[in-house]
């Protein structure tokens, strides 16, 4: 793991494509006592009213992506960075060193056994795969992926199609993941995956 983000704990790694049910199976492995930390969690919190990164974006950007409250309108930035990819590494010059120092910390401060640091860009970029033991993808069909992006976000087919094509292909998560959970049936079937590998972990935390 980077010496940045030193620890004594086990660090996973959690990553998904988008609609591959992230979300569902970190809180399974958060009930189940695991640290869980999110950088899509973090960036909201960045850009929520009055959040650190909401003076740069507001002069970066100007008031177009702002919203009455403060807060980063979502909506016109999405547009705008799918659109542009100078906006788009703007953005991700705001954000991305502001993420990596939230989760820093976050680790550094660690009092569970182990820790899921939620990615979905992790295989993507490879920021902070070298801060984690363990790479766990939560895998789907794409069909099953299109699917729940249309029935959650409300887009239409082609704008699911493209987000789905901009991040990593399935093939390439599989390939970089030491542990896989199968999400593409019903939700019963994730408790019993998340147990065995909670308990795979917290025995690696303990070899640590």
């Amino acid at each position: 793991m980077a010496q940045a983000a030193d620890s004594a704990r086990l660090v996973v790694g959690l990553t998904g494509g988008i609609g591959s049910g992230k979300t569902t199976v970190a809180n399974a492995f958060g009930a189940l006592g695991a640290t869980l930390i999110d950088t899509d969690e973090i960036a909201r919190a960045l850009t929520a009213p009055d959040g650190e990164a909401m003076p740069r974006i507001a002069a970066d950007f100007g008031p177009g992506f702002i919203t009455q409250d403060g807060a980063m309108n979502r909506s016109a930035m999405r547009a705008r960075v799918f659109s542009d990819p100078a906006a788009k590494k703007r953005l991700e010059d705001i954000l991305h060193p502001m993420i990596r120092t939230a989760c820093q910390t976050a680790l550094q401060e660690l009092a569970g056994p182990y820790a899921l640091l939620i990615v979905p860009l992790l295989v993507e970029t490879g920021h902070y795969l070298p801060w984690c033991q363990r790479v766990l993808v939560v895998d789907c069909d794409e069909a099953t992926q299109l699917q729940r992006v249309m029935q959650r976000s409300g887009l239409s087919r082609t704008e699911a199609l493209k987000i789905i094509a901009s991040q990593a292909t399935r093939e390439a998560r599989l390939a970089a993941a030491d542990d896989v959970i199968d999400n593409s049936g019903s939700p019963l079937a994730l408790p019993a995956q998340v147990s065995l590998l909670h308990q795979r972990y917290i025995t690696a935390a303990r070899n640590l």
